[in-house]
């Protein structure tokens, strides 16, 4: 059988469901896959979802319409969860599902090993961002990656070199921080984004206060809420790039949007596949914009520009633009209508923009609409409350959703003409059986005749009438693309045996892969990895130890006045640390000096890692999966922080073996979690961040340069983000910190510090002997009383129930608040 691994034969769609309704709009519309979760596991927790017991029957579904199931298991998961990961992964594999979706670098492992017939794609959520990062999540078994939604096509042409299928979004909402390193849900509201629960703090306002004054942003009030991607145009360039996956968006919105968004694409990708031009009409954006829109934008396809990404006047839906309102009546309203824009009529709902509070505006259903005057029903609309010049959206079109749900309203019954392309090589030689190889998208079959092939004397068996035996598929979903005829010799066979084995073939397709039931070895049970990952070498250290992460000289200095064992710098120019490791030698020889990595690392950024090695420090704070590449094999030692999630002893595990000295716990981990992953692991394996501000936004997106420049990018934007003090100040009046990093990604950190200094006795008992404090914005008296504080903590003179009180802190490790 050829191998689960081999590459996408042609470029895939690959449609979102959150019910049957969209399951079945995905498979009408032309979807070659279809991705979808389980109550389990699965980033959309706020999906209606599929039960297990379902799972069959959309397998079942799927194949029969010669489509691809795909399932989310893309969460973390947690060290007492691994026993039912292990069990979903395993029903997956004998129901025949065609991949499953996974964040956690512990779970894809585990897949290869206990599941080794299902396919694993990596989700965005794994963050892979360059060639390096792609290469480690192929070296875990995985066979798909799907990029981050960060990259341009530039960029993401630059993966050539890496021989796993890529997958892209292509349509649908975007995050406005890297999927996979967003804290925010967490940090603010005990929801994890990681374990399927974004609170979308992103879609909320917030206001600018640079240098401590507010600044007047106008109508910009939804500083990080990104327009919706719509990369239709670019589906021809992605294609070119090498991308095979084009993914969709969505599992939390209606079947109209899937019927809608789904169709489009199908268009351009067939195009672009056939190498014909294709435009989105306007009949097209109208029917993308009206089942959910934010605006539609190609995202960071073309690379950044800060002065369009996020239009920062309303954070939800809106629909189609019809223009604004240029007069009002006791009983009307007219319109001056944009350009491009459909004609409202009686019936379709719109919503007139109040950008000062988008909870606070008005709509309503069209009584009448004669040219650009419209009336409502008495009483419905405050029309007093309209202001001329105000902007006016169309939300909902009963008549285009009539006409969407008829478009899959026999999708139980029918599969839309498009056929799937199957292709076919056939082995073999006299004495010997005819071994065929069918692959269809992705998915492979291999049978043998029933019969040996014999020497031919009159009428061998030719390509030609082979490949009219082989491509009588006209009663099903499959049509004959390559064939490839590499008998020796002349052979015969009778018609009937080939007969059987195309429709061997066919009965595969439509029921799915063959159930596999994988041999219960010992060895490679759950239970004897975990026990042979708790029975390798622990650290031999003893004593705890502390490390102080810096963001400023001032720190620095401080930090090693206060006796700082071990000093992180983390630096927002890292140009900076060559200079920084010669000054800190001479002053602290004793003290270990490591540099931190950028949190984010695209293809061509290694220079950012040669600048860390060349200023020669002690040691390597490793925050993404290039960066793990390219220090893998040093000699300084290495330590993998919070970004990589580890959530469990597999992914620890998994990390260590990239060697890496040790790793910092996931943020994810409330107090608990901690003890539990600590205490499956040697002695020494982990680092705790025991005092920090959450990180909780870490994005592209560049808040200095949007809203505090004209420019669009670094090289145009003037740099404000050097030269002020910027906080974002939320909903109930909180000003949180922001900074830029070398690559002009923001991180918005929290406001609050939190400590988990109270359970110290625990960590330390077991087995927990690396303790970080992380500074923001502490100056050098505060650099050094929170460090004096930890240090009497360690050493047992100083009690952690009160700690919290004497350094302001909120007394919590991770993000559960109370959870300790």
């Amino acid at each position: 059988m050829l191998p689960a691994e081999a590459a996408l034969a042609v470029p895939e769609l690959l449609a979102p469901a959150g019910d049957w309704s969209c399951l079945k709009a995905a498979v009408a519309s032309g979807a070659d896959a279809v991705y979808f979760g389980l109550p389990k596991f699965n980033a959309r927790m706020r999906a209606d979802n599929f039960s297990e017991d379902q799972l069959p029957e959309v397998v079942r579904y799927l194949h029969k319409h010669g489509v691809k199931a795909y399932v989310t298991l893309n969460v973390l998961i947690f060290s007492d969860e691994l026993p039912d990961a292990v069990q979903q992964l395993k029903l997956l594999e004998s129901a025949g599902v065609d991949a499953v979706i996974v964040q956690d670098a512990g779970v894809a492992w585990l897949a290869r090993e206990l599941a080794p017939a299902l396919r694993v794609h990596a989700s965005t959520q794994m963050t892979v961002t360059s060639p390096e990062g792609a290469a480690f999540a192929e070296s875990l078994g995985v066979s798909q990656i799907v990029l981050a939604r960060e990259l341009s096509i530039h960029e993401i042409g630059k993966f050539r070199e890496v021989g796993v299928p890529l997958e892209v979004f292509v349509h649908g909402a975007l995050c406005v921080a890297y999927s996979g390193q967003c804290l925010t849900s967490e940090s603010l509201g005990q929801r994890s984004a990681n374990r399927g629960e974004c609170a979308q703090a992103c879609r909320m306002p917030y206001e600018l206060v640079v240098d401590g004054e507010t600044v007047d942003l106008g109508e910009k009030r939804y500083l990080l809420s990104p327009q919706d991607l719509a990369a239709v145009e670019e589906i021809p360039d992605l294609v070119r790039a090498g991308v095979l996956s084009f993914k969709i968006e969505g599992r939390l919105k209606s079947p109209e949007y899937v019927a809608a968004v789904t169709a489009v694409y199908r268009r351009a990708l067939d195009a672009a596949i056939a190498g014909e031009p294709f435009e989105a009409s306007r009949e097209d954006w109208y029917k993308l914009e009206m089942t959910f829109s934010r605006g539609l934008y190609p995202g960071w396809m073309h690379g950044v520009n800060h002065q369009e990404l996020v239009g920062a006047r309303y954070g939800k839906k809106r629909g189609h633009f019809l223009g604004h309102v240029s007069r009002t009546g006791p009983d009307f309203v007219e319109i001056a209508s944009a350009a491009k824009a459909v004609a409202p009529k009686a019936g379709d709902g719109v919503v007139f923009e109040n950008p000062s509070d988008t909870n606070a505006e008005h709509g309503g259903r069209i009584f009448s609409a004669l040219g650009n005057r419209l009336t409502f029903g008495r009483g419905r609309v405050n029309l007093s409350a309209i202001a001329v010049g105000c902007g006016v959206w169309k939300t909902d079109d009963p008549a285009l959703t009539k006409s969407l749900n008829q478009s899959f309203a026999a999708a139980s019954h029918t599969r839309s003409e498009r056929r799937k392309p199957m292709d076919i090589r056939l082995t073999g030689r006299a004495g010997e059986p005819m071994r065929a190889f069918f692959s269809m998208l992705g998915s492979h079959f291999e049978i043998d005749s029933i019969s040996a092939l014999d020497v031919a004397h009159h009428r061998p068996l030719e390509t030609i009438r082979l490949r009219e035996q082989f491509g009588k598929l006209k009663a099903t979903p499959y049509e004959l693309r390559e064939f490839e005829n590499a008998l020796e010799g002349p052979v015969m066979l009778p018609l009937s045996a080939i007969n059987r084995m195309r429709q061997a073939a066919v009965h595969y397709f439509d029921e799915g892969r063959q159930k596999i039931s994988t041999p219960n070895d010992p060895s490679r049970s759950l239970t004897a990895i975990l026990t042979t990952i708790a029975s390798r070498p622990a650290s031999p250290k003893n004593a705890p130890l502390l490390s102080v992460l810096v963001r400023s000289d001032e720190q620095a200095d401080a930090a090693l006045s206060a006796g700082a064992e071990l000093v992180y710098l983390d630096f927002e120019d890292i140009r900076r640390y060559g200079d920084a490791v010669r000054r800190l030698r001479t002053n602290a020889s004793e003290t270990k000096l490591f540099l931190a990595t950028p949190r984010i690392q695209k293809a061509g950024e290694q220079g950012f890692f040669k600048l860390i090695e060349r200023a020669e420090p002690d040691g390597v704070l490793i925050r993404n999966l290039g960066a793990l590449a390219f220090f893998g094999n040093s000699s300084m030692e290495c330590v993998g922080d919070f970004s990589l999630n580890v959530a469990n002893p597999i992914s620890a595990a998994v990390f260590k073996d990239a060697k890496l000295d040790r790793v910092t716990a996931s943020y994810d981990l409330t107090g608990g979690q901690v003890l539990a992953l600590a205490k499956s692991l040697p002695n020494g394996w982990l680092e705790i961040t025991i005092h920090q501000h959450m990180p909780m936004f870490h994005m592209e997106h560049c808040v200095f340069a949007a809203f505090m420049s004209d420019g669009k990018d670094f090289t145009d934007c003037g740099r404000p983000c050097e030269k002020h003090q910027v906080h974002l100040r939320d909903r109930v009046g909180i000003e949180h910190p922001l900074r830029a990093d070398v690559g002009c990604r923001n991180t918005l950190f929290n406001a609050s510090a939190q400590t988990g200094g109270k359970f110290f006795p625990q960590f330390f008992e077991a087995g927990i002997r690396h303790f970080r404090v992380e500074l923001l914005e502490e100056n050098a008296e505060e650099t050094a009383r929170v460090v004096s504080a930890y240090h009497s903590l360690l050493a047992g003179e100083r009690a952690g129930d009160a700690l919290w009180r004497d350094l302001k802190a909120v007394p919590q490790l991770g993000v559960t608040q109370g959870m300790l």
